[in-house]
């Protein structure tokens, strides 16, 4: 059997590209006979270090007004209603936390995209306990179990190692999409071009 090429997926929990991403990742790597990796980061240190304090779309308000009304129309196109959470961008610590903690059992994925959809969906808050718990449920993940994982020095240890790997590899943004040969594509309406040159390699 020929092994697939690989596509890391870089992704930020509180990232509406990413969102839109998230939920439509899994059938078009199948369809490209693409193998996804889950990669999970935070873009707050990255922007820090841009001087950067917020979100770039809370900072240059036109910009921001602009992509609420352009992920409406990306979401629509997909069938999905988009509620903007009362607060943005939120804190994604925690979620990340355990999305990592979740990456050998199996159910990151699951765990991400419930997420997700928790946030941009239904305009829930990721940092709360209860909707983080809802999501690692119907991930099929014991909560119980996967918070105090997430709390553990090697979690925390291994998503400070993931953040700096994404900065040494130039990401600036979420979703980013890294092929096997080192080439970087941003954007949610790249993701298809990505996944061309994951496969062909060009």
């Amino acid at each position: 059997m020929t092994k697939r090429p690989v596509l890391d997926f870089w992704y930020e929990f509180a990232s509406t590209y990413s969102c839109l991403t998230a939920l439509r990742i899994e059938a078009a790597a199948e369809a490209a006979e693409v193998e996804l990796r889950w990669r999970p980061f935070l873009l707050a240190p990255i922007f820090a270090a841009q001087g950067w304090t917020s979100s770039p779309f809370n900072l240059y308000p036109n910009k921001g007004r602009y992509m609420w009304r352009d992920v409406t129309r990306r979401a629509g196109r997909a069938g999905l209603t988009i509620v903007r959470p009362e607060i943005f961008p939120q804190n994604s610590l925690i979620a990340a936390r355990l999305a990592l903690a979740g990456r050998e059992a199996g159910w990151m994925p699951g765990f991400s995209k419930a997420l997700f959809r928790s946030q941009f969906c239904e305009g829930r808050n990721i940092a709360e306990e209860a909707v983080l718990t809802a999501a690692l449920r119907e991930a099929g993940a014991d909560a119980s179990a996967a918070f105090p994982l997430s709390r553990s020095e090697e979690v925390k240890g291994r998503l400070k190692a993931e953040t700096e790997l994404a900065k040494s590899l130039g990401i600036f943004g979420a979703p980013t999409f890294v092929t096997g040969d080192g080439e970087l594509f941003w954007g949610d309406d790249r993701l298809e071009e990505a996944l061309d040159w994951a496969r062909d390699g060009r």
